[in-house]
């Protein structure tokens, strides 16, 4: 039987340093990687997430859900 489907979001930097592409997968323990583009980066984000979510086993299930992105603005 195949599972369902499931959709993550990723957090997505540019290292100033490298010029890397640095992706995060908030609420998913050790899914984060980098890419030189951001082409890379999504086929190592896949790939780094099959292997959290493999490694987590029934656990995978109770993974908490990413809400979302805040701005705050602070004066100058």
């Amino acid at each position: 039987m195949t599972k369902p489907s499931r959709t993550f979001t990723a957090y997505i930097q540019r290292d100033l340093e490298t010029g890397l592409y640095v992706g995060v997968v908030p609420g998913v323990p050790g899914a984060h990687t980098q890419g030189a583009t951001l082409d890379e980066l999504a086929a190592n984000l896949r790939e780094v997430l099959e292997l959290c979510l493999e490694e987590a086993g029934e656990d995978a299930d109770d993974i908490d859900p990413f809400v979302g992105l805040q701005q705050i603005e602070l004066s100058a």
